[in-house]
């Protein structure tokens, strides 16, 4: 049976931990309460770290429709796809900057990020970055097997709402349309042999306490059936992006402070990821109460590091490539619109100062070498 199944029974399935976790979000809880309980429970399992790591855009292509989403095919953007050699480039500022763990993020499209193009930059990146993680379309566990042999350890692939009828809404066209296919996307990440596997929902296109309540059956039920993969949850919440989408369920400060909580709380062993989506001062509250893992000094688009791909620019309106006089002084298009700007470095100060340890590195693909010869 896979989550899809338990999934269309979420109505009459209320767990233990699901029933704990409603507990947590109902109004008038104590958040001071709540935020010591989590601050412990987060030393307990995972000391006094803070694992960081940095996005690195491969390609803005993408044939899928989405409304919410800066590179919706539709869109008149900036567009281009990074050369395994670009890809390198910046792959090497991260490292210079301390970065060990880089998550390697592409749009869907057939023609630009296929053809064993992911395969060819993991392992060019797997020989100096220790771990490498991917955020791209959903594909067959075949198709990932190759990748993870490459070197990748970690996939990231969020259901975007759990809702089916604003999902349906949402996507107008490409392959993302197919719910339960992404649905179904960790299960394939866990046979190919991920190490990591991260969910999430995004913030204000449903009610944020029905997807949460979905969310957290799904991570329940990949605690219970992908235990042998480390398991991550991000909440990212929507920001400003081409195409101009406004969020139709915002969620406040303090539910989105209280949502997180109550996520550590029903999860102390899982880890919680926070984005440079989030304001300093918000992600500087949280970050001894609950979170364990944290992006630093974003881009949000293909070459954002140090310009890389910016001679193969072209713009598209509809999908379709439109001539263009010059795109000098043109960059790619960012997905969204980044609210924590700080860099790296101020970011570890920061972990440092509220006596937290920043870690940018805390695995080695020779570690998973040395497992296979025993």
């Amino acid at each position: 049976m896979s989550f899809v199944e338990e999934f269309n029974r979420l109505a009459s399935l209320r767990s233990p931990r699901i029933q704990a976790f409603q507990r947590y979000l109902e109004p008038g809880q104590d958040l001071e309460s709540m935020a010591a309980l989590a601050a412990a429970a987060t030393r307990q399992h995972f000391g006094r770290t803070m694992r960081l790591f940095a996005p690195l855009y491969l390609s803005n292509e993408c044939v899928n429709n989405c409304k919410y989403c800066g590179f919706s095919r539709d869109n008149p953007i900036f567009r281009t796809t990074l050369t395994v050699d670009q890809v390198e480039t910046e792959a090497r500022h991260l490292v210079e900057q301390g970065f060990r763990n880089i998550l390697l993020v592409a749009g869907e499209h057939p023609k630009f990020v296929s053809n064993g193009y992911l395969e060819a930059c993991v392992e060019r990146l797997a020989g100096f970055v220790p771990s490498v993680s991917l955020e791209v379309g959903p594909m067959e566990a075949a198709e990932y097997r190759p990748i993870v042999q490459a070197g990748a350890d970690g996939l990231v692939v969020y259901q975007e709402t759990y809702d089916r009828a604003t999902y349906d809404v949402l996507h107008t066209a490409g392959p993302k349309k197919n719910f339960d296919w992404r649905l179904e996307c960790p299960e394939r990440a866990y046979e190919a042999g991920f190490r990591r596997i991260g969910i999430g929902a995004l913030l204000g296109l449903g009610d944020w306490r029905t997807e949460t309540l979905a969310l957290v059956a799904h991570c329940d039920y990949l605690l219970r059936h992908c235990w042998r993969s480390a398991i991550t949850v991000s909440l990212p919440r929507l920001r400003p992006a081409a195409g101009e989408f406004e969020p139709t369920h915002p969620i406040s400060d303090r539910d989105f402070t209280q949502l997180i909580f109550a996520l550590r709380l029903t999860f102390p062993q899982v880890g919680l990821v926070l984005s440079t989506r989030e304001p300093a001062r918000l992600r500087d509250g949280l970050m001894p109460l609950g979170i364990t893992m944290m992006s630093a000094g974003a881009k949000t688009e293909p070459g954002g590091y140090t310009g890389a791909g910016r001679e193969m620019l072209h713009r598209t309106e509809r999908g379709k490539q439109v001539p263009l006089i010059s795109t000098e002084g043109e960059y790619a298009t960012e997905q969204f619109a980044i609210s924590d700007d700080r860099s790296p470095r101020d970011i570890a100060c920061k972990l440092k100062s509220l006596g937290l340890d920043p870690v940018w590195k805390d695995w080695d693909q020779a570690l998973s070498h040395q497992v296979v010869a025993a």
